[in-house]
Protein backbone atom coordinates (compact mmCIF):
# COMPACT_ATOMS: atom_id res chain seq x y z
CA UNK A 1 0.00 0.00 0.00
CA UNK A 2 1.15 3.51 -0.84
CA UNK A 3 2.50 5.22 2.29
CA UNK A 4 0.55 8.34 1.30
CA UNK A 5 -2.77 6.50 1.25
CA UNK A 6 -5.39 8.10 3.48
CA UNK A 7 -7.27 5.49 5.49
CA UNK A 8 -10.86 6.57 6.14
CA UNK A 9 -13.17 4.56 8.42
CA UNK A 10 -16.88 5.21 7.86
CA UNK A 11 -19.24 4.71 10.80
CA UNK A 12 -23.01 4.99 11.16
CA UNK A 13 -26.15 2.96 11.67
CA UNK A 14 -27.73 0.79 8.98
CA UNK A 15 -29.67 2.89 6.47
CA UNK A 16 -27.65 6.04 6.99
CA UNK A 17 -26.36 5.78 3.42
CA UNK A 18 -22.71 4.87 4.03
CA UNK A 19 -22.33 2.64 0.96
CA UNK A 20 -24.19 5.08 -1.27
CA UNK A 21 -21.95 7.91 -0.10
CA UNK A 22 -18.90 5.78 -0.88
CA UNK A 23 -20.15 5.21 -4.42
CA UNK A 24 -20.88 8.92 -4.82
CA UNK A 25 -17.36 9.83 -3.72
CA UNK A 26 -15.73 7.05 -5.78
CA UNK A 27 -17.79 7.98 -8.83
CA UNK A 28 -18.66 4.33 -9.43
CA UNK A 29 -20.53 1.42 -7.86
CA UNK A 30 -17.66 0.18 -5.74
CA UNK A 31 -19.75 -0.80 -2.71
CA UNK A 32 -22.91 -2.87 -2.61
CA UNK A 33 -26.03 -0.87 -1.82
CA UNK A 34 -29.15 -2.41 -0.29
CA UNK A 35 -32.49 -0.73 0.23
CA UNK A 36 -34.39 -3.27 2.34
CA UNK A 37 -35.01 -2.34 5.96
CA UNK A 38 -32.86 -5.06 7.54
CA UNK A 39 -30.04 -5.11 5.00
CA UNK A 40 -27.06 -2.88 4.44
CA UNK A 41 -23.37 -3.66 4.71
CA UNK A 42 -23.03 -6.93 6.65
CA UNK A 43 -19.24 -6.97 6.78
CA UNK A 44 -16.37 -4.53 6.63
CA UNK A 45 -15.39 -3.60 3.05
CA UNK A 46 -12.15 -1.80 2.14
CA UNK A 47 -11.39 -0.36 -1.29
CA UNK A 48 -8.66 1.99 -2.51
CA UNK A 49 -8.86 4.57 -5.28
CA UNK A 50 -7.27 7.85 -6.35
CA UNK A 51 -9.80 10.66 -5.90
CA UNK A 52 -8.99 14.25 -6.85
CA UNK A 53 -5.29 13.42 -6.78
CA UNK A 54 -5.41 11.70 -3.39
CA UNK A 55 -5.06 7.97 -2.77
CA UNK A 56 -8.00 7.05 -0.54
CA UNK A 57 -8.62 3.75 1.27
CA UNK A 58 -12.32 3.78 2.14
CA UNK A 59 -13.30 1.32 4.89
CA UNK A 60 -17.07 0.85 4.88
CA UNK A 61 -18.44 -0.73 8.05
CA UNK A 62 -21.70 -2.42 9.11
CA UNK A 63 -24.00 -0.58 11.47
CA UNK A 64 -21.72 -0.79 14.50
CA UNK A 65 -24.12 1.37 16.50
CA UNK A 66 -27.31 -0.51 15.60
CA UNK A 67 -29.30 -1.93 18.49
CA UNK A 68 -30.78 -4.90 16.58
CA UNK A 69 -27.56 -6.55 15.36
CA UNK A 70 -26.30 -9.48 17.43
CA UNK A 71 -23.03 -9.28 19.33
CA UNK A 72 -21.59 -12.36 17.62
CA UNK A 73 -22.51 -11.12 14.16
CA UNK A 74 -20.79 -7.78 14.72
CA UNK A 75 -17.53 -8.95 16.29
CA UNK A 76 -15.85 -10.31 13.10
CA UNK A 77 -16.74 -7.10 11.25
CA UNK A 78 -15.27 -4.90 14.00
CA UNK A 79 -12.06 -6.93 14.10
CA UNK A 80 -11.79 -6.84 10.28
CA UNK A 81 -12.16 -3.06 10.37
CA UNK A 82 -9.39 -2.83 12.98
CA UNK A 83 -7.16 -5.07 10.86
CA UNK A 84 -7.88 -3.25 7.59
CA UNK A 85 -7.14 0.22 8.98
CA UNK A 86 -3.99 -0.71 10.95
CA UNK A 87 -1.93 1.15 12.16
CA UNK A 88 -4.90 3.51 12.33
CA UNK A 89 -7.24 5.70 10.28
CA UNK A 90 -6.42 9.23 9.14
CA UNK A 91 -10.10 10.07 9.44
CA UNK A 92 -13.35 8.77 10.88
CA UNK A 93 -16.47 9.76 8.96
CA UNK A 94 -19.55 9.66 11.19
CA UNK A 95 -22.50 9.34 8.80
CA UNK A 96 -25.92 10.64 9.84
CA UNK A 97 -29.06 11.44 7.87
CA UNK A 98 -30.53 14.89 7.45
CA UNK A 99 -33.81 14.03 9.13
CA UNK A 100 -36.04 14.80 12.06
CA UNK A 101 -34.12 14.08 15.26
CA UNK A 102 -35.89 11.27 17.17
CA UNK A 103 -35.09 9.21 20.25
CA UNK A 104 -33.42 6.64 17.97
CA UNK A 105 -31.07 9.24 16.51
CA UNK A 106 -30.38 10.58 20.00
CA UNK A 107 -29.44 7.05 21.14
CA UNK A 108 -26.99 6.71 18.23
CA UNK A 109 -25.35 10.05 19.12
CA UNK A 110 -25.06 8.99 22.77
CA UNK A 111 -23.41 5.72 21.72
CA UNK A 112 -20.97 7.57 19.49
CA UNK A 113 -19.96 9.89 22.30
CA UNK A 114 -19.68 6.92 24.66
CA UNK A 115 -17.31 4.98 22.42
CA UNK A 116 -15.16 7.82 21.06
CA UNK A 117 -12.38 9.32 23.14
CA UNK A 118 -11.52 13.00 22.87
CA UNK A 119 -8.33 11.94 21.07
CA UNK A 120 -10.21 9.96 18.42
CA UNK A 121 -12.62 12.85 17.82
CA UNK A 122 -9.65 14.94 16.69
CA UNK A 123 -9.74 12.70 13.61
CA UNK A 124 -13.53 12.72 13.10
CA UNK A 125 -15.85 14.47 10.66
CA UNK A 126 -19.66 14.35 10.68
CA UNK A 127 -20.97 13.66 7.17
CA UNK A 128 -24.70 13.99 6.53
CA UNK A 129 -26.52 12.08 3.80
CA UNK A 130 -29.92 12.90 2.24
CA UNK A 131 -29.03 16.54 1.75
CA UNK A 132 -32.23 17.05 -0.26
CA UNK A 133 -34.04 17.13 3.10
CA UNK A 134 -32.48 20.51 3.89
CA UNK A 135 -34.88 23.41 3.58
CA UNK A 136 -34.54 25.62 0.51
CA UNK A 137 -31.37 27.69 0.82
CA UNK A 138 -30.44 26.01 4.13
CA UNK A 139 -26.85 24.88 4.78
CA UNK A 140 -25.89 21.95 6.95
CA UNK A 141 -24.44 24.17 9.67
CA UNK A 142 -27.85 25.81 10.09
CA UNK A 143 -29.52 22.40 10.36
CA UNK A 144 -27.00 21.29 13.01
CA UNK A 145 -27.46 24.48 15.00
CA UNK A 146 -31.13 23.67 15.62
CA UNK A 147 -30.36 20.49 17.59
CA UNK A 148 -28.32 20.52 20.80
CA UNK A 149 -27.20 16.88 20.44
CA UNK A 150 -25.99 17.36 16.88
CA UNK A 151 -24.34 20.67 17.70
CA UNK A 152 -22.48 19.13 20.65
CA UNK A 153 -21.25 16.22 18.52
CA UNK A 154 -20.04 18.47 15.70
CA UNK A 155 -18.31 20.74 18.23
CA UNK A 156 -16.48 17.70 19.64
CA UNK A 157 -15.36 16.95 16.07
CA UNK A 158 -13.76 20.38 15.77
CA UNK A 159 -16.77 21.88 13.99
CA UNK A 160 -16.17 19.65 10.96
CA UNK A 161 -19.36 18.65 9.09
CA UNK A 162 -20.39 18.19 5.46
CA UNK A 163 -23.46 17.12 3.53
CA UNK A 164 -24.18 15.17 0.33
CA UNK A 165 -27.17 13.71 -1.42
CA UNK A 166 -26.83 10.39 -3.22
CA UNK A 167 -29.94 10.81 -5.37
CA UNK A 168 -30.65 14.41 -6.26
CA UNK A 169 -27.31 16.22 -6.11
CA UNK A 170 -25.56 14.27 -8.87
CA UNK A 171 -25.82 17.24 -11.22
CA UNK A 172 -25.64 20.96 -10.60
CA UNK A 173 -29.00 22.25 -9.44
CA UNK A 174 -29.93 25.77 -8.48
CA UNK A 175 -26.64 26.47 -6.69
CA UNK A 176 -23.12 25.08 -6.29
CA UNK A 177 -23.76 24.02 -2.68
CA UNK A 178 -26.30 21.39 -3.73
CA UNK A 179 -23.83 19.58 -5.93
CA UNK A 180 -21.97 16.40 -4.94
CA UNK A 181 -18.86 17.23 -6.96
CA UNK A 182 -18.49 20.45 -4.97
CA UNK A 183 -19.21 18.70 -1.66
CA UNK A 184 -16.70 15.88 -2.33
CA UNK A 185 -14.00 18.47 -3.02
CA UNK A 186 -14.89 20.29 0.21
CA UNK A 187 -14.81 17.06 2.23
CA UNK A 188 -11.36 16.13 0.88
CA UNK A 189 -10.10 19.63 1.73
CA UNK A 190 -11.35 19.20 5.30
CA UNK A 191 -9.58 15.84 5.56
CA UNK A 192 -6.37 17.47 4.25
CA UNK A 193 -6.61 20.24 6.86
CA UNK A 194 -7.33 17.74 9.63
CA UNK A 195 -4.37 15.52 8.68
CA UNK A 196 -2.16 18.63 8.57
CA UNK A 197 -3.42 19.73 12.00
CA UNK A 198 -2.58 16.24 13.30
CA UNK A 199 0.95 16.65 11.87
CA UNK A 200 0.36 14.10 9.13
CA UNK A 201 -0.23 11.26 11.56
CA UNK A 202 -3.11 8.84 11.87
CA UNK A 203 -5.17 8.01 14.91
CA UNK A 204 -3.63 5.04 16.68
CA UNK A 205 -3.48 3.35 20.07
CA UNK A 206 -1.93 0.28 21.66
CA UNK A 207 -4.47 -2.07 20.13
CA UNK A 208 -3.91 -0.81 16.58
CA UNK A 209 -0.15 -0.85 17.05
CA UNK A 210 -0.28 -4.45 18.29
CA UNK A 211 -2.28 -5.48 15.22
CA UNK A 212 0.26 -3.68 13.02
CA UNK A 213 3.13 -5.65 14.59
CA UNK A 214 1.21 -8.91 14.08
CA UNK A 215 0.64 -8.07 10.40
CA UNK A 216 4.31 -7.22 9.89
CA UNK A 217 5.34 -10.52 11.49
CA UNK A 218 2.90 -12.43 9.30
CA UNK A 219 4.24 -10.66 6.21
CA UNK A 220 7.78 -11.72 7.12
CA UNK A 221 6.66 -15.32 7.65
CA UNK A 222 4.79 -15.47 4.34
CA UNK A 223 7.70 -13.95 2.41
CA UNK A 224 9.96 -16.74 3.64
CA UNK A 225 7.66 -19.47 2.34
CA UNK A 226 5.99 -17.77 -0.67
CA UNK A 227 8.61 -15.79 -2.54
CA UNK A 228 6.50 -15.82 -5.71
CA UNK A 229 3.63 -13.82 -4.17
CA UNK A 230 3.24 -10.10 -4.92
CA UNK A 231 3.49 -7.56 -2.05
CA UNK A 232 -0.28 -7.02 -2.30
CA UNK A 233 -0.99 -10.74 -2.08
CA UNK A 234 1.33 -11.06 0.90
CA UNK A 235 -0.39 -8.15 2.65
CA UNK A 236 -3.87 -9.60 2.07
CA UNK A 237 -2.77 -13.02 3.31
CA UNK A 238 -1.10 -11.51 6.38
CA UNK A 239 -4.24 -9.54 7.26
CA UNK A 240 -6.41 -12.65 6.84
CA UNK A 241 -4.12 -14.66 9.14
CA UNK A 242 -4.09 -11.93 11.78
CA UNK A 243 -7.88 -11.58 11.61
CA UNK A 244 -8.29 -15.30 12.27
CA UNK A 245 -6.04 -15.07 15.32
CA UNK A 246 -7.88 -11.98 16.58
CA UNK A 247 -11.21 -13.80 16.38
CA UNK A 248 -9.82 -16.51 18.66
CA UNK A 249 -8.10 -14.07 20.99
CA UNK A 250 -11.25 -12.07 21.64
CA UNK A 251 -13.65 -14.95 22.20
CA UNK A 252 -15.98 -13.89 25.00
CA UNK A 253 -15.19 -10.18 24.65
CA UNK A 254 -18.22 -7.96 24.02
CA UNK A 255 -18.56 -5.85 20.89
CA UNK A 256 -18.96 -2.80 23.11
CA UNK A 257 -15.56 -3.48 24.63
CA UNK A 258 -13.97 -3.88 21.20
CA UNK A 259 -15.48 -0.65 19.91
CA UNK A 260 -14.51 1.19 23.07
CA UNK A 261 -10.96 -0.09 22.76
CA UNK A 262 -10.73 0.75 19.05
CA UNK A 263 -12.16 4.25 19.45
CA UNK A 264 -10.54 4.96 22.79
CA UNK A 265 -13.69 5.10 24.92
CA UNK A 266 -13.53 3.90 28.52
CA UNK A 267 -15.48 0.68 27.97
CA UNK A 268 -15.00 -2.39 30.13
CA UNK A 269 -13.40 -5.46 28.56
CA UNK A 270 -15.31 -8.54 29.71
CA UNK A 271 -14.12 -12.16 29.68
CA UNK A 272 -16.32 -15.24 29.29
CA UNK A 273 -16.79 -15.43 33.06
CA UNK A 274 -17.92 -11.81 33.27
CA UNK A 275 -15.33 -9.87 35.33
CA UNK A 276 -13.40 -6.99 33.85
CA UNK A 277 -10.01 -8.36 32.91
CA UNK A 278 -8.01 -5.56 31.36
CA UNK A 279 -8.77 -2.11 30.06
CA UNK A 280 -7.22 0.69 32.04
CA UNK A 281 -8.58 4.21 32.40
CA UNK A 282 -5.94 5.36 29.94
CA UNK A 283 -8.23 4.34 27.08
CA UNK A 284 -10.08 7.56 27.76
CA UNK A 285 -7.23 9.31 25.96
CA UNK A 286 -7.05 6.75 23.21
CA UNK A 287 -4.80 4.02 24.58
CA UNK A 288 -6.60 0.68 24.71
CA UNK A 289 -3.77 -0.96 26.62
CA UNK A 290 -5.77 -3.84 28.00
CA UNK A 291 -7.07 -4.92 24.62
CA UNK A 292 -3.64 -4.52 23.05
CA UNK A 293 -2.39 -6.86 25.75
CA UNK A 294 -4.97 -9.39 24.59
CA UNK A 295 -7.31 -11.78 26.29
CA UNK A 296 -7.10 -15.52 25.69
CA UNK A 297 -10.15 -17.76 25.46
CA UNK A 298 -10.03 -18.54 29.18
CA UNK A 299 -10.42 -14.85 29.99
CA UNK A 300 -6.98 -14.39 31.54
CA UNK A 301 -5.26 -11.03 31.05
CA UNK A 302 -1.90 -11.17 29.33
CA UNK A 303 1.09 -9.00 30.08
CA UNK A 304 0.92 -5.54 28.51
CA UNK A 305 3.78 -4.45 26.28
CA UNK A 306 4.78 -0.86 25.60
CA UNK A 307 4.49 0.31 22.01
CA UNK A 308 5.44 3.42 20.10
CA UNK A 309 4.07 4.88 16.91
Amino acid sequence: MDENTRRIVVLGKTGAGKSSLANTIFGETAFKEDTTADSGTSECQAKTKSINGRCIMWIDTPGFFDTKRSEEAMKPAILKCITDCSPGPHAFLIVLKVEKFTEQERAVIEKLCQYFSEEALKYAIVLFSHGDQLSEGQKIEEFVEKCDNLRNLVEKCGGRCHVMDNKYWKKTLQDDYRNNQFQVAELLKTIDKMVEANKGGCYTNDMLQAVRRDIQQEQANIQQTSANKSPEEIMQKAKANVLSKQLLKFTGVTTGALLGAFLGGAMKLMSQEGPMVALVAGVAIGTAAGVAAGVDITGEAKEKKQTSV
